[in-house]
């Protein structure tokens, strides 16, 4: 079983904590990985795309000639596609583009992360993130201290809204509970720090 150092806001060392190997310690799915980051971008469009087909575009009531004797290829409607100002035919529409994957592959997924992120060195484990007015500067104050200057994910207890408030204002700075840490977001952060109360409530669902 793996052990990583518990620090304090201070960037003082509060003692050692022992990891699940079920989730810290297994060897990561790639494929898995990247099925779970593909379907949460998909799950974050919008599919609000629109285009007007040919019964949505104003005018073409009139037969723009008659069907026969002018020389010219016959036409019903100045608003068919192959007119400029037409309709468009076979256009985008809004749609969703959500979808699931098992949750067995989320699992693994979620957990592979994670075992990245141990065994690179990346996962920061604090005892707790209490700040007392909320202010940006103390969020920042803590991640001079634990020498975090890249992006980060900041993991945190579900009633913790102080921890929230201070690091809404920072740009490398992106904070969820425990209840919604997504293989996303582990990815796109270089660094994760973790709250001791939050790690065991992970390591609870996931073993």
């Amino acid at each position: 079983m793996a052990n990583v150092t518990v620090f304090k806001q201070d960037g003082s060392q509060a003692g050692e904590i022992t990891l699940n190997d079920n989730v810290f310690a297994i060897e990561p799915n790639e494929n898995a990985i990247y099925d779970v980051v593909i379907m949460q971008q998909a799950s974050l469009r919008q599919g609000t795309h629109d285009v007007k087909s040919r019964g949505e575009v104003s005018g073409g009531g009139r037969k723009p000639w008659r069907q026969k004797g002018t020389g010219r290829a016959r036409q019903g409607s100045i608003r068919s596609p192959q007119w400029v100002g037409g309709g468009r035919a076979f256009g985008p529409t809004p749609r969703s583009y959500q979808y699931k994957l098992p949750r067995k592959v989320r699992r693994l997924a979620l957990k592979s992360v994670l075992s990245q992120k141990v065994a690179e060195g990346n996962l920061i484990v604090v005892d707790a993130l209490n700040f007392e007015q909320a202010k940006t500067k103390e969020f920042k104050a803590v991640l001079n201290n634990l020498n975090v200057d890249s992006k980060v994910l900041a993991v945190i207890d579900a009633d913790n809204q102080e921890a929230a408030r201070a690091a809404r204002n920072l740009a490398k700075v992106t904070v969820v509970d425990e209840k919604n840490v997504n293989v996303y977001d582990l990815v796109n952060n270089e660094k994760v720090i973790i709250t001791q109360s939050a790690l065991s409530d992970l390591e609870e669902v996931l073993a």
